[in-house]
C-alpha cells in the first residue's frame, strides 16, 4: 500500500509509484547476494570471502547449495574439503550468508570450535550480527538450530 497526497494527480501517483518501486528493487538487489545463484557462484563467494578474512588460505574443493538440514544452517568436512549450505538461507541478507561461508571456511582451517577458530570467525566484521539474526531466524521457525552450532561432520553426515 503507498499513501499519497489526496492533491495529486493520476499522473503524479504513476510517477511517484513508478519511483518508489525502483527504489525498492534497487535496495533488495544490493541486499541479495549473487552466491545464491548457483553452486558455482557461492565457490566464487568463498573464494572473494577467503582472500578478505583469511589470507586465502581456506580453499573448498566444492561448495554447493543442498535442502534444508535439520539442525544445521551449513556443514564443512575438511578432510574432503567440501561445504554445503542449507537452501533456507537462499533469502537471507547477503551479510549473513557471507558469516555462514566465513564460518565454513574457517573450519577449513581449524576443525574444532576453539578460540583459533572463533579468532578466525571473528575477522569477519558482521559476525556477533550474523549470529544473531540466524539465532532469531531459528527461534521465528521454531527450527532449533543456532547461529554457531556445531557444524563439521564427518562424509555422509545429515544432509
Amino acid at each position: 500500500m503507498v499513501l499519497i497526497p489526496a492533491t495529486m494527480t493520476k499522473a503524479e501517483e504513476r510517477h511517484w509509484i513508478a519511483e518508489m518501486q525502483k527504489k525498492l528493487r534497487r535496495t533488495e538487489s544490493k541486499r541479495a547476494s549473487p552466491a545464491r545463484a548457483s553452486d558455482e557462484a557461492l565457490l566464487l563467494r568463498c573464494s572473494e570471502l577467503s582472500a578478505r578474512y583469511l589470507d586465502g588460505t581456506a580453499d573448498p574443493a566444492s561448495v554447493r547449495w543442498v535442502p534444508p538440514m535439520r539442525t544445521r544452517w551449513a556443514s564443512c568436512t575438511p578432510m574432503n574439503r567440501t561445504i554445503r549450505v542449507s537452501e533456507r538461507l537462499r533469502e537471507v541478507p547477503s551479510w549473513v550468508l557471507d558469516y555462514v561461508l566465513v564460518h565454513e571456511l574457517a573450519h577449513l582451517r581449524v576443525a574444532d570450535h576453539n578460540d583459533e577458530f572463533w579468532a578466525l570467525v571473528h575477522r569477519y566484521p558482521k559476525a556477533e550480527r550474523a549470529i544473531g539474526y540466524l539465532e532469531g531466524l531459528s527461534a521465528a521457525a521454531h527450527l532449533g538450530i543456532s547461529g554457531d552450532a556445531d557444524d563439521t561432520e564427518e562424509p555422509d553426515d545429515e544432509e
